[in-house]
């Protein structure tokens, strides 16, 4: 499809918008907004928290478009942030408009499906940079089922949308 007539934005607005779309059928949804709140808060979340090197080569795996959101509103001299586990679920509800309940099965999603989206072991190489307490946030099952290295990513399975705050 053409957005632009310029070839590379338009393949990256169809990537972006299959990941959006990706992102919403993980979740048993069609509501596209929420799939980019979450997205958008997953990546802001994770970025924040890793160092400037690492931020940029997980920044290089995404969508040119998806990669500007990623560096939308970053300050690199203040990173990495300390989030401890409580300030990061309030950072993570509050930016995606989630239930504080609702971020570990929501981050565990979104890394899912970037997960598949980007090179193998990508994804796992940023969140293995994070405390254990904050890792087993974005990991699948809490970082269970053979997560304990950055490894084969584990197929991904549909699970219901957790409840938008408004």
């Amino acid at each position: 499809m053409t957005f632009t007539g310029i070839h590379g934005l338009d393949r990256s607005i169809d990537t972006t918008n299959r990941w959006i779309a990706d992102v919403a059928a993980a979740f048993g949804t069609e509501d596209r907004r929420f799939a980019y709140r979450v997205l958008r808060a997953w990546t802001h979340t994770l970025r924040d928290r890793l160092t400037v090197d690492a931020a940029a080569h997980l920044a290089a795996q995404l969508p040119e478009l998806l990669r500007g959101v990623f560096y939308d509103g970053w300050s690199p001299r203040h990173v990495p942030r300390k989030y401890d586990l409580h300030e990061i679920t309030v950072h993570y509800a509050e930016e995606a408009r989630i239930g504080r309940d609702d971020v570990p099965k929501t981050l565990a999603v979104v890394t899912e499906v970037v997960s598949s989206e980007i090179a193998p072991g990508a994804v796992d190489q940023a969140v293995w940079q994070l405390p254990e307490e904050l890792r087993k946030l974005f990991l699948p099952g809490g970082g269970a089922a053979g997560r304990a290295a950055p490894a084969e990513r584990s197929a991904r399975s549909p699970e219901n949308a957790p409840r938008a705050v408004m």
